[in-house]
């Protein structure tokens, strides 16, 4: 519900949204330049007296002198019959320039307000105000959900390139824009008398003055007590016309004054509505306060971007939405598969195993979780296969699944297997599937198969799931899931580094770069500086390819692109596919790869320290966030390998940044010498050390195998005991991140 909330605005009011922040953007610089242009004395230098006397000697006709609220000082007069108006210097009086409102600011106002029409293009721009309103609070909403609550608001985000701009640029202006639409809603509302307008009250008109004769300006007690950041307006009276009044306005109130006594002949000060709406004007125009006016500005800016964004990312949902075959009836089926997605990314998997069941003659039902039937006439087995949204919530289609699920009284009979699908980098992997799981269980359900979870989206997890289930189904199912190939770079091995041979590690450290093709675009390339590598930075992931493979491995990176060159560490498993392939590439050979951006395992920003753990091959990332570590923050890195003389990796680029300060400290273990210790245990023998670490707000980053993780974090936990906290404290706080695989 809450996606369609924030989308259907979104597509309906595009280009009225657009329209909107545009011209609010332009007009947005209107109180910037003013204020740019015009001389403002400060509080208390220059009363309205002083200034009216030096206007009157230099302009004898002057009628009316008027204050914008950027400062700038206009005077209307006459002169040898002809009317005019000039900007004023407030220290002289004296005439800047002649006062001609530009005509297309005039027009982008209209545009802005009304869109060139009437009361009904009044009403359009207020409705778009609204929708942009409703465009920031979901967004905001949605974004929360994703990342896990509100306080993990700023977390860095993973996606394609529009998502993550879209979520960027959303979160920079989401203030912004929430308040130009909240102003704009209201300025719209009282046009149509929905929302008091706050007008300003007339003071009343004096019956009576003095008569006496007229005191010279710039003598008069109101005049010299108002001060010049006050004043809005002044009326100069009739010339020889001793019953005539001064009118003056001010930021408090307006009223009449005795031109011969100088004192107020009627006075109305302004009500707290009319403060309000001028409050609220001047939030919308930023005039008054021109740095506002650029901030929402340049927040309106992000709109149309957004707005491409946005529809790109909807197009692509749409697109990706499943088209099954042989979709049977849920009282015809004899399988039900029930899915649980947030982006359709689920339902992928979910097509791939009903295709495959019925290939091998069943008859199924595949549908949203939130479809979930009280009953299901011909059905054998059900089949759950559900993603986690943010922090351990229900995807979109399977939010309203465990109500429906409450629902149903009838002893339970059909037999279920959940599949969870998630990130173990996040600390509710598949949070809700195993809250499904465990609900199920808790009411009675027969157990299919156990609980199983696919992390990443691995393929190779889900066709060994396969094979379990049709091992349960006494069929021969094979669960080949291809996901849609992503845009590969071909890059070229140009240095490898090789370690671990004679402890039966074999590892190396690879570097590639885009081949060399003497071509009009590489000189190009080259002369402007670069690398034709796409962009990525240390701790994001590349998928490669291997030969004969759709199916992607993916590797940490230890460098950014900045750097000229891709690099890995890989090491040589028997049985691995890729990792025979890359170790078998002798230099000049090529690889297929794609990079997919890993942002929540990063080192934070700020002075606070940073210490990186990890094992074998799990050094990669960590040496890359170390080589970039040119600001000299503190950083001190735990590793362990098998033997400091066989498979001590990166040990000269290591002590090079020991030497120059990127690397505070290093400590390492190996386990194949006489002291044979694992990185656990070193954490634990530096535990006061690390404690004082961790009270000076370190973040812990961790990077390797699965097992190594689990030790470490147990040995963490250890650690920070006598501190009242634990590893799960740190993960809500965003100070330990994994990289685990």
């Amino acid at each position: 519900m809450l996606r369609q909330l924030h989308s259907l605005p979104g597509l309906i009011a595009a280009l009225f949204v657009i329209v909107l922040t545009v011209t609010g953007a332009i007009l947005s610089l209107d109180p910037a330049l003013e204020r740019a242009g015009t001389v403002v004395p400060a509080a208390g230098q220059i009363s309205v007296a002083e200034l009216a006397g030096k206007v009157a000697e230099h302009y004898p006709g002057a009628e009316q002198i008027e204050r914008t609220p950027s400062g700038t000082l206009i005077v209307y007069y006459t002169r040898d019959g002809q009317v005019g108006a000039d900007r004023v210097d407030p220290r002289t009086g004296q005439a800047v320039a002649p006062y001609e409102p530009s005509s297309f600011t005039s027009w982008v106002k209209n545009l802005h307000r009304s869109l060139l029409l009437d009361m009904s293009g009044r009403a359009v721009a207020g409705i778009s105000a609204l929708a942009m309103v409703v465009l920031a609070i979901s967004g905001a909403m949605l974004l929360a959900t994703r990342l896990g609550g509100w306080r993990q608001l700023l977390r860095p985000v993973r996606g394609t390139l529009s998502q993550r701009l879209h979520i960027e640029l959303g979160r920079a202006a989401l203030l912004g824009l929430l308040l130009s639409g909240l102003t704009g809603s209201y300025l719209s509302a009282t046009t149509f008398g929905l929302a008091p307008e706050g007008m300003e009250a007339e003071p009343e008109f004096p019956l009576e003055v003095s008569g006496g004769a007229p005191a010279a300006i710039d003598t008069l007690p109101v005049l010299q007590a108002t001060d010049l950041s006050d004043l809005r307006e002044l009326v100069y009276p009739y010339p020889d016309d001793p019953t005539d009044m001064v009118s003056l306005g001010t930021d408090q109130g307006a009223g009449y004054i005795d031109q011969a006594s100088g004192e107020w002949l009627s006075y109305q000060p302004h009500d707290a509505t009319h403060k309000f709406y001028e409050f609220i004007y001047m939030l919308h125009t930023g005039e008054g306060l021109w740095w506002l006016g650029l901030i929402l500005g340049l927040a309106a800016l992000t709109v149309p971007v957004m707005t491409v964004t946005g529809m790109t990312i909807w197009w692509k949902r749409q697109r990706s939405k499943p088209k099954l075959s042989a979709n049977s009836g849920p009282n015809a089926a004899d399988g039900v598969i029930l899915v649980g997605s947030e982006g359709n990314t689920t339902w992928g998997f979910a097509r791939t195993l009903h295709d495959s069941l019925v290939q091998a003659g069943h008859r199924v039902h595949t549908a949203p979780m939130n479809q979930l039937a009280p009953r299901y006439r011909s059905a054998k087995r059900l089949f759950i296969l559900t993603a986690t949204y943010g922090d351990g919530d229900a995807p979109a289609s399977a939010n309203q699944f465990l109500e429906r699920l409450e629902k149903i009284t009838k002893a339970p009979e059909l037999p279920v297997a959940v599949l969870g699908f998630g990130d173990r980098q996040f600390p509710q992997f598949c949070g809700f599937a195993k809250e499904v799981d465990s609900t199920l269980a808790a009411r009675g359900w027969p157990r299919l198969l156990p609980l199983d979870t696919i992390d990443r989206q691995s393929t190779q997890e889900f066709t060994r799931w396969g094979n379990a289930l049709g091992k349960m189904l006494s069929i021969d199912l094979t669960l080949v899931h291809t996901p849609v190939r992503p845009r590969t770079t071909a890059l070229e091995l140009v240095e490898r580094v090789d370690y671990g041979a004679e402890v039966q590690a074999p590892t190396a450290v690879l570097r590639f770069k885009v081949p060399e093709n003497g071509g009009k675009a590489s000189l190009l390339s080259r002369l402007l500086g670069r690398t034709g590598l796409p962009p990525f930075e240390a701790g994001d992931l590349v998928g490669i390819l291997p030969p004969g493979s759709q199916v992607p491995r993916f590797y940490s990176l230890a460098s950014a692109s900045k750097d000229g060159m891709l690099e890995i560490c890989v090491r040589h498993h028997p049985d691995g596919l890729c990792s025979g392939f890359l170790h078998a590439l002798p230099i000049g050979g090529t690889i297929e790869a794609f990079i997919q951006p890993n942002p929540d395992f990063r080192p934070a920003s700020g002075k606070a320290p940073v210490v990186l753990i990890g094992a074998g091959t799990g050094i990669g990332p960590l040496v890359g966030f170390i080589r970039h570590n040119t600001s000299h923050h503190p950083m001190h890195l735990y590793w362990g390998g098998r033997n400091p003389q066989s498979d001590f990796l990166y040990e000269p680029e290591l002590s090079t940044y020991l030497e120059d300060r990127r690397l505070t400290r290093l400590n390492t273990t190996f386990s194949r010498v006489d002291e044979r210790a694992y990185v656990q245990d070193k954490l634990i023998a530096n535990g006061p050390e690390l404690r004082r670490l961790i009270e000076k707000g370190a973040q812990i980053l961790v990077c390797g195998g699965r097992n190594m993780a689990a030790s470490v974090m147990a040995a963490l936990n250890e650690v920070v005991a006598p501190l009242g906290m634990d590893v799960a404290t740190l993960k809500a706080q965003g100070r330990y991140r994994e990289d685990v695989y």
